[in-house]
């Protein structure tokens, strides 16, 4: 099951976040779990990324893992996410479907910090699943 909070004032549609999280989910064979997705704003993720990665700034997405049933948590800054976009050039849908889809390969595994092998298999995943949005 997947469930999203909107705590923010920002409009994302709901059936459009569940849509990409599915196409990862059952890419990866993962649809038997349960995800949750929260859109924050700048200021809590700012705290939890302080707490947790100990930059003290507002980030795009961070992801934690549950446990068993639970794949985890995924929290996502629409304003954050805005920005990047309009940096990146690509629209608002493309850049959230990027994080989420980001957000998701974190929890199952994937990391692109460890290695370049690592971060090389992880972009390569990321590829994959926005072409299939």
């Amino acid at each position: 099951m997947i469930t999203i909070h909107n705590l923010t004032n920002f409009v994302v549609s709901e059936v459009f976040l569940k849509r990409v999280a599915k196409v990862v989910l059952k890419g990866e064979n993962v649809m038997k779990k349960e995800l949750s997705v929260v859109l924050v704003k700048p200021e809590e993720i700012k705290k939890v990324n302080n707490i947790y990665r100990k930059k003290n700034k507002p980030t795009d997405v961070l992801s934690f893992e549950g446990a068993e049933n639970n794949l985890g948590e995924v929290l996502i800054c629409p304003s954050v996410v805005k920005g990047n976009s309009e940096k990146n050039k690509l629209n608002f849908q493309e850049e959230i479907s990027f994080v989420l889809i980001h957000g998701i390969l974190h929890l199952l595994g994937y990391d692109h910090e460890g290695s370049k092998a690592q971060e090389k298999k992880m972009e390569q995943k990321q590829e994959y699943y926005l072409t299939r949005i």
